[in-house]
């Protein structure tokens, strides 16, 4: 058996091949282009306020709802094991097409209510798309593990932003958002079907078992990294789907006027770069996180995230020159470690149920969203979008404990390992 540092550099050798970052490629735009749709409403939400005649709070649901049908898709893809027993070519490019075909729906229906179950769907099929996708990278990368889930997530994360830039483009007009995210999605069907093979690197298969669920559930690493997951997953959506609102109260706020709903041209900008930004912090997250360690990269991150967080409030109505800066630091660093904590799963999950432990993990994270989500926009109709983000700071102050008690854990197992191995 090779030893630890010529596995490392056997793996380094074999991930520099072509064909692995040709890999790497295709799965990170086809993560851009499926999970486009996730923000598709949200950009156009002026549009369907007016539309339906909804409050902020009842707009938030076209998101909530993605939300909702995004983790009752990945429970019902952890209890069948179904990212660890379909080919995860087979598995995402079918789920890519569904999403796409929900996501198209919102241009002919006339009401809310079935809008929601639209979304509802959209983020069920979603479900087939984002997880698989990092098993099936992992399956490429051992050593730049980090950095290759970093890549793929960083393009899901400019994937998600992508809507705000699109609405820039085409105007008022929610088509050109619905058709142009819809379309992305059925290319990055097609790409995975036809150009994705496994890697090397490929994890066990096994039977199918309605235990799997418990084995991952009764795993302590398992459990502290999904702490850390859902620390930062507590601030994250939130983030993502009110920053254009704070920015554009904020606008009317430094200008001596009521905000009225709709979003500036300036501001739909300001939102798609402030959560494209965190494209770059994912690649440079896992750069960094391959060198120093997950959980030591991911409490820093937790740590700006969570400052910016209690910044928001004392920035509100302030320059643009000023507040921009800080959304931008902000949607660097709220993504940066988002990766990180997929490969933690990878490595600390037993093998034969690591498409089951992402599931779970993600399934749990996008729950939690659901609700930061919904009190936010609770927190701003009562006390103004001033105090709106400063409650997000519980989630990273949250999962920098958890990362803290992992890395004591890890390294207590290491011990036992190494002591096990000298033997008496």
């Amino acid at each position: 058996m090779l030893p630890e540092g010529d596995l490392d550099q056997e793996s380094r050798d074999r991930e520099s091949s072509g064909r692995a970052w040709r890999m790497l490629a295709l799965l990170s735009l086809a993560q851009l282009l499926g999970m486009s749709m996730w923000f598709a409403a949200s950009a156009a939400s002026p549009h369907f306020r007016s539309a339906w005649d909804l409050s902020v709070a009842q707009a938030g649901w076209l998101t909530t709802a993605v939300q909702l049908g995004f983790v009752a898709g990945t429970i019902v893809a952890a209890v069948f094991n179904l990212a660890d027993l379909i080919p995860g070519r087979r598995y995402l490019a079918a789920c890519a097409l569904l999403a796409a075909a929900a996501n198209a729906g919102l241009l002919v229906v006339g009401e809310f209510g079935t809008a929601l179950a639209l979304r509802f769907a959209t983020g069920f099929f979603l479900a087939g798309v984002y997880p698989p996708g990092m098993k099936m990278v992992a399956t490429w990368f051992r050593a730049r593990r980090g950095f290759a889930i970093g890549t793929m997530v960083g393009a899901l994360t400019v994937g998600n932003a992508s809507p705000y830039l699109v609405d820039a483009i085409g105007g008022a007009d929610p088509r050109f958002v619905v058709w142009s995210t819809s379309g992305g999605a059925v290319v990055a069907a097609l790409m995975v079907a036809i150009g994705y093979r496994d890697g090397p690197y490929a994890f066990d298969r096994r039977p199918f078992s309605w235990g799997l669920v418990g084995t991952v559930l009764r795993h302590r690493e398992w459990r502290l990294t999904t702490g850390g997951y859902l620390g930062h997953m507590w601030e994250l959506y939130a983030f993502w789907t009110w920053v254009a609102t704070f920015l554009a109260a904020s606008s009317a706020s430094r200008a001596g006027v009521p905000w009225t709903g709709g979003y500036s041209t300036t501001v739909k900008l300001a939102a798609f770069a402030a959560i494209a930004i965190g494209g770059l912090g994912c690649v440079w997250g896992g750069v960094v996180a391959d060198r120093i360690g997950r959980e030591r990269f991911a409490i820093r991150a937790l740590l700006v995230s969570g400052t910016c967080s209690l910044l928001a409030g004392l920035f509100f109505g302030a320059s643009a020159l000023v507040l921009v800066p800080l959304v931008l630091v902000w949607g660097y660093f709220v993504i940066a470690d988002s990766a990180q904590f997929s490969a933690l799963v990878t490595e600390v999950s037993p093998s034969h149920a690591v498409g089951t432990a992402l599931t779970v993990q993600v399934a749990l994270g996008f729950l939690l969203t659901m609700l930061t989500i919904q009190i936010v926009p609770a927190i701003a109709e009562a006390a103004g979008w001033r105090w709106a983000f400063p409650l997000l700071v519980a989630g990273p102050s949250f999962g920098i404990w958890a990362m803290r008690t992992l890395m004591r854990a890890r390294g207590q197992t290491s011990e036992l390992v190494r002591s096990a191995s000298a033997g008496p």
